[in-house]
């Protein structure tokens, strides 16, 4: 799938460039070992590392990157884009940073009382092939980000010519410091945009046996899921 993304020529030098979500696992994940030991039961276990789905969730799509370093200090906020140039066409925004008002989600569950959802402003705009929306999420099995990204679906295969941008609630209140420019603020995966047809049925003998089967290899060592059934992400 090609997905095309356009950026104001005066912002092309200083903006980070959207990533594909492979090329943007986080260190965490890289320094993780492969094994670990379970101390309350006495043995060695395979971490996360090793979980297939589990890694390819986290570098499937693409990840949009905060534009610039951002700091969080004692409840606010602040940032420094001196290098901004004058003269943006439209309603582009200059700030790397907007919010919703917590009136616009009273009574859910991201309303707080005392707290407003920021925006985190970008500033590319993002076509899809024909037929194909974009889900927008949180990182995947990123909650040592400090905000949270509200999850939406963009029928970015029509809405091209035009920013999205990505609401989140900051959840770290005791968070202090930069969040460094690049930061991954969104994952992104495109989805075609057609019906679901929900077909329910029961096991048969066969398809019984098949299942005790593969559950019995995966007690096995050496990964039957990576080997017979893992599809290589391209």
């Amino acid at each position: 799938m090609k997905i095309v993304f356009r950026c104001l020529p005066q912002l092309e030098s200083i903006l980070p460039a959207p990533v594909a979500a492979k090329r943007g696992l986080p260190d965490w994940l890289k320094r993780m070992p492969m094994r670990a030991q379970a101390e309350d039961f006495e043995t060695e276990v395979k971490t996360v590392k090793q979980c297939p789905p589990f890694v390819d969730a986290m570098g499937f799509g693409f990840l949009m990157p905060l534009a610039c370093d951002l700091r969080f200090e004692d409840g606010a906020f602040a940032w420094d884009w001196a290098e901004l140039p004058a003269g943006l066409p439209g309603h582009t925004a200059r700030a790397p940073l907007s919010f919703h008002l917590n009136a616009q989600v009273v009574d859910s569950p991201l309303y707080e009382p005392d707290s407003l959802l920021i925006k985190f402003m970008n500033f590319w705009t993002i076509e899809l092939e024909p037929g194909y929306a974009l889900l927008v999420s949180h990182p995947v099995n990123r909650p040592d980000l400090p905000f949270r990204t509200v999850t939406g679906l963009v029928d970015a295969d029509r809405y091209v010519d035009n920013y999205v941008h990505f609401p989140a609630a900051w959840t770290d209140r005791g968070f202090s410091g930069v969040l460094p420019k690049g930061t991954p603020v969104a994952q992104c995966v495109p989805v075609p945009r057609q019906g679901l047809e929900l077909a329910l049925d029961t096991l048969d003998g066969a398809a019984q046996d098949r299942l005790a089967g593969i559950q019995e290899e995966l007690f096995q060592p050496g990964g039957s899921y990576r080997a017979r059934f893992r599809q290589k992400k391209l």
